[in-house]
C-alpha cells in the first residue's frame, strides 16, 4: 500500500504547523548553560528537505543555534562509517536507557556499558573512537567535515557557547573518567570530552539540520550536493537508534504519537528522519522537563499526523515525482 504526497501538501502542513504553534508558551530555555538561557525564546522555525533535494522552510530557519545533543547522531554515523555498525554496537551498544541524557546511573545499571551513542556517555565514547587516535585536531577536523558534508554547507563552533559548555560540564567529566575506569573510552578521556563539548557547541540552522536529516533519509547521499557522505547501509542503524532513544525518557511517548525517528537537543532543535522520503527539522528554545523543545515537538507531531509519516504505518509514504529534480537514492 502506497500513499503519495506532493510538495504542495508538505508546504501546507509546514505552514499550518508554524501558524498553529508559534504562540505556544510552554517550556523554558535551558538555564544550566548560560549561553542557552539568553537565546531569544520566541524564535521558531521549521524546515523540511525532501530526499530529492526540494525544500520547504517557514520562520526562523536561518538562525544559528547550538546543535547540542543532535550532534550525537552524526558522530555515531561517523564512527560506524569508519569502523562498522557491528563494531560500534560491541564498543558502545544500542540500548535505550530510559533515563536522562546525562545519567551516570545508566552506566552502572548497564554493567559498565555506555548503552547507546545517543546519550552523553555513549557520545563521549563515540568521540574517543573517531580516527585518527591520539590526534585531537585531526579528529576534530574529521567530525566537523563530516557534519558539514551531511548539511551540505559549513558549520562552525559558537565560541561563547563552547566556553559556557566547558565551564559547566562537571557531570560529563565524571562520565568520561567513569567510562575510562570501565575501559569504555578508546582515546584520552580529556581529549574525548573536549571533542564532545566542542561538537555540542556547533552552530547550526534549521535549514542545515533538515538537509542533514534528508541525507540520512537518502541513504547517506546528500540530496543537495549529491555527494555520498556515508555508506548507505547505515541509515537503518542510525534511524533505529534515533527511534529508540531520541527523546530520552520521553522517547516511548514520542514514538507512540508520531512514529518518527528523531533526535533532540537542549539548544531547541529537533531532527526527524523518514527513510527514503524526507528529513525534517524544527527549532524553538523553550524545553520541557526532559530537555526537548516544546514547540518543535508539537509542530513535528502535527506534520507527521497530517501527512501520515508514521514509519510503522502500513501505508508506505512516497513523494510525487517532479522534474527536473533528481530522484532520491534510497529506493
Amino acid at each position: 500500500m502506497k500513499r503519495i504526497i506532493t510538495i504542495e501538501a508538505v508546504k501546507e502542513a509546514v505552514e499550518a504547523a508554524h501558524a498553529h504553534f508559534r504562540e505556544e508558551k510552554g517550556g523554558k530555555n535551558a538555564d544550566y548553560i548560560p549561553y542557552l538561557k539568553n537565546v531569544p525564546s520566541d524564535l521558531f522555525g521549521i524546515s523540511v528537505c525532501l530526499a530529492d533535494g526540494r525544500s520547504v522552510t517557514v520562520g526562523d530557519t536561518d538562525y544559528r543555534f547550538g546543535i547540542e545533543s543532535v550532534s550525537k547522531v552524526p558522530t555515531a554515523i561517523l564512527a560506524m562509517n569508519q569502523y562498522s555498525a557491528k563494531k560500534v554496537l560491541s564498543q558502545i551498544g544500542a540500548d535505550a536507557t530510559g533515563l536522562p541524557f546525562n545519567s551516570i546511573m545508566a552506566i552502572l545499571l548497564e554493567n559498565d556499558h555506555p548503552s547507546t551513542p545517543l546519550v552523553n556517555a555513549g557520545a563521549i565514547s563515540a568521540c574517543s573512537m573517531i580516527k585518527p587516535t591520539g590526534n585531537a585536531e585531526a579528529k576534530w577536523k574529521a567530525i566537523v567535515d563530516f557534519i558539514s558534508g551531511l548539511c551540505g554547507s559549513k558549520v562552525s563552533v559558537l565560541d561563547e557557547l563552547y566556553r559556557s559548555e566547558s565551564e559547566t560540564n562537571f557531570n560529563n567529566r565524571s562520565i568520561a573518567w567513569l567510562l575510562k575506569s570501565y575501559n569504555r573510552i578508546y582515546d584520552d578521556p580529556d581529549m574525548s570530552l573536549d571533542l564532545y563539548t566542542r561538537q555540542c557547541s556547533l552552530g547550526i540552522t534549521a535549514k542545515q539540520l533538515a538537509v542533514m536529516a534528508a541525507t540520512i533519509a537518502n541513504c547517506g547521499t546528500n540530496p543537495v550536493t549529491w555527494e555520498e557522505v556515508f555508506h548507505p547501509n547505515l541509515t537503518p542503524h542510525i534511524a533505529s537508534l534515533m527511534a529508540t532513544v531520541g527523546f530520552y525518557e520521553h522517547t516511548g511517548d514520542w514514538l507512540f504519537n508520531t512514529g518518527l525517528p528523531a533526535k533532540t537537543g537542549v539548544g531547541g532543535g529537533i531532527m526527524a528522519v523518514i527513510p527514503g522520503v524526507m528529513g525534517l527539522a524544527a527549532f524553538a528554545p523553550p524545553l520541557d522537563s526532559a530537555g526537548n523543545s516544546v514547540k518543535a515537538q508539537k509542530a513535528l507531531e502535527y506534520i507527521s499526523v497530517r501527512l501520515g509519516l508514521n514509519i510503522f504505518s502500513p501505508a508506505r509514504v512516497e513523494l510525487a515525482a517532479a522534474e527536473p529534480v533528481r530522484e532520491g537514492v534510497c529506493k
